[in-house]
């Protein structure tokens, strides 16, 4: 029998939500490990809507859940039903609507807040020692929640210009974890706390090795569940 995993979007849309080819990839991966998936995003406002053409603001105002019903082709539910003990395991794909919406990094930095239904459900899933799966941006959301974790954004200094948003590392340090370096097609496995993270699009790569640095992210995951 599949695992039952629960992947929670923030958007959709690299700027504003979830980032698309990175649900995407998660997906296809969680179906090739025969996993059963439900999607979930919280039901709230965006806190800024872009206008992925331009890389502008849009004057308009967008909601979280029913931003990501695109990329869940509608069948999804608000991440306040969400119940752990259903689920082996949760997934967070990046995108800066995590930075944006399911906290408030993109503000705020190290001193962000994390959304109360998204620090409930990582809370209840490593409670129950429950694997949590995080690429790009989204391993922010554990290093918020859980100090003294183990996280990776791929490398901690931009390395052959290929990791622009390294000074992401220095500031998950100030929070007391502990960041690992790691290739783009490589995950890193945080087995006390049963955290796995990948870098994704925190580096500038080819989409096939983004696409395979999830994959054993989510093969991970499925081997701790």
């Amino acid at each position: 029998m599949g695992k039952r995993v629960a992947l929670v979007l923030a958007g959709c849309g690299v700027f504003d939500g979830s980032e698309i080819h990175e649900a995407s990839a998660a997906l296809v991966h969680l179906s090739r490990g025969g996993a059963e998936v439900k999607i979930f995003a919280p039901n709230i406002e965006q806190r800024d809507v872009v206008n992925h053409l331009k890389g502008s603001p849009a004057e308009e105002k967008r909601n979280v859940l029913v931003e990501s019903a695109r990329l869940a082709r509608g069948n999804i539910q608000d991440l306040a039903e969400l119940k752990a003990s259903e689920f082996d395991a949760v997934i967070f794909p990046g995108g800066f609507g995590v930075a944006k919406n399911l906290c408030s990094w993109a503000v705020d930095g190290k001193n962000c807040t994390v959304n109360e239904h998204v620090n409930s459900t990582l809370q209840a899933f490593h409670s129950a020692k429950k694997p949590i799966g995080l690429c790009c941006i989204s391993p922010v959301l554990a290093a918020k929640v859980f100090p003294g974790c183990e996280v990776t954004f791929g490398q901690d200094k931009n390395v052959d210009g290929r990791f622009p948003d390294a000074e992401t590392a220095s500031a998950i340090a100030e929070l007391g974890c502990k960041h690992i370096c790691k290739n783009v097609n490589e995950s890193h496995v945080d087995k006390a706390n049963k955290i796995v993270t990948t870098c994704a699009f925190m580096c500038k790569a080819p989409l096939h090795e983004i696409f395979d640095g999830i994959g054993t992210m989510v093969q991970e995951v499925l081997k701790l569940a």
